[in-house]
């Protein structure tokens, strides 16, 4: 029997083993890493050792520099390496070491911040970016806030700004004790601050929410339910109060001085817009009084603007202003159909009716059928500025579908509807979340004063 006879019957398995040889990568990787054959330099760390090869750790920035200079472990075959960085454990070591020896590097998720610390601290440019991208692609409720921590840390300004973004998106439209506890006082001031938060369904419910927030802030040991927690935020500061026995605001108080900041960007003149939501944060005393009595002058002036001055809202677009002045608001549209609705609060005679209908949303100005006849305005033109945005979201918060007007001016004459957005069905998945700022009145300028408070010029 011939030489090729004998491969013919013996074929199988020869192609058989040929099949179970390792890849190249596979092979540096198992037997120069995992076995540390031919190794020439010993790494030592946190208790472990690995032997490792020059010519692989010269791919790290750190050992590159160490090895090409004149410090006196370029000559050595030892080397205790010190981790300043306590996220830096020795799983993620032995996963950046290995990452030299491999091509690719499976990253997971509730690891990705000790192997970000280790990256960084070595050096090592491509599994940081690899660390980056598996965070962008996996941020929800219980990464978020390490996420963008660990950004921060180790100056990953994309990774910041997704997770900032998912925030923006997510605080108020998926609540979570969990997320509320993990939210910095710093964090909480950009989110609360942001023209960009997606706010359900009025002002009034971001300070409800801050109330929530602040409270566990202040009792991280409370473990109930979302739908309890408001309740047991409002009993705790009541005893606080009682406690104190005094005037005294709470934010006046040592206890909730550091929330000062935050609080300070709330939209207080859309609050107390609304009866019932006034009466909530005069019984609460939460918020200093000189910063209300300042707002209530200032909706008081711009109530007179529109009643003696004529003020027909805003005539131009200025996006500061809109970003700094304008009113949040927002809907859930759980399922397709036909919605109709307005938004509560006094809006200065501008009765604004927002309706969804045949994947169309419409807005009019209401002149009809008012409780009261001096309620609304019946000017022949009003203006309003507005920016209108659409979003759907799947499971973990991330946008699946989105749009928006950006900002625009609206002039309607009585009871003329306008359609601000036509949809397509395509990208219509519900729940929709429908967020909307709204300027009703032109802003009155300002000839120098001060705010009565830190961050009140704000409102």
């Amino acid at each position: 029997m011939g030489v090729w006879g004998m491969l013919r019957r013996s074929g199988a398995s020869v192609w058989g083993g040929l099949k179970k040889l390792k890849s190249t990568s596979m092979y540096i990787y198992q037997t120069l890493f995992l076995n540390g054959e031919n190794s020439d330099i010993k790494i030592c760390a946190l208790g472990e050792e690995w032997n490792l090869h020059k010519v692989y750790l010269r791919q790290s920035g750190y050992f590159s520099s160490m090895f090409s200079g004149s410090w006196k472990e370029s000559c050595m075959d030892t080397i205790e390496l010190e981790i300043p960085d306590q996220r830096a454990p020795p799983e993620s070591l032995q996963v950046a070491f290995g990452s030299l020896y491999r091509d690719d590097v499976l990253i997971k998720p509730g690891r990705v911040v000790a192997l970000l610390a280790a990256a960084c601290m070595l050096q090592l440019d491509g599994l940081i970016l690899q660390c980056g991208e598996t965070m962008k692609e996996t941020i929800n409720a219980k990464t978020v806030c390490s996420y963008y921590n660990s950004a921060g840390t180790y100056g990953l300004d994309s990774v910041k700004k997704r997770c900032l973004e998912w925030l923006l998106n997510n605080l108020m439209t998926h609540q979570s004790v969990e997320l509320f506890k993990e939210l910095s006082i710093n964090l909480m001031k950009q989110l609360i601050s942001s023209s960009n938060l997606f706010v359900m369904q009025v002002e009034m419910d971001l300070y409800t929410a801050l109330k929530k927030w602040m409270f566990l802030q202040l009792v991280p040991s409370w473990n109930g339910p979302l739908k309890q927690l408001l309740a047991q935020a409002d009993a705790w500061f009541a005893e606080r109060r009682r406690e104190l026995e005094g005037d005294a605001a709470f934010l006046d108080l040592e206890q909730g001085a550091a929330f000062r900041p935050v609080f300070a960007h709330l939209r207080l003149q859309y609050i107390i817009s609304d009866l019932a939501s006034a009466r909530i944060v005069e019984r609460d005393a939460l918020i200093p009084p000189e910063w209300l009595s300042t707002v209530y002058k200032q909706q008081w002036f711009a109530m007179l603007r529109v009643e003696q001055d004529n003020d027909t809202g805003p005539q131009e677009i200025n996006k500061e202003e809109l970003e700094g002045s304008s009113m949040r608001c927002g809907r859930k549209l759980a399922q397709d159909g036909d919605y109709c609705w307005r938004w509560t609060g006094f809006n200065f005679g501008f009765d604004l009716l927002i309706t969804y209908t045949n994947r169309y949303i419409i807005f009019k100005r209401n002149t009809l059928n008012q409780p009261c006849s001096g309620s609304v305005s019946l000017q022949p033109r009003r203006s309003i500025a507005f920016r209108l945005r659409l979003a759907s979201f799947d499971s973990s918060g991330k946008i699946i579908c989105s749009r928006t007007t950006g900002y625009q001016i609206l002039s309607l004459e009585k009871d003329q509807e306008q359609v601000v957005m036509n949809l397509d069905s395509r990208l219509l998945v519900f729940p929709l979340y429908i967020c909307c700022n709204f300027l009703y009145t032109s802003l009155e300028k300002r000839t120098g004063g001060t705010a009565a408070s830190e961050g009140t010029d704000q409102h």
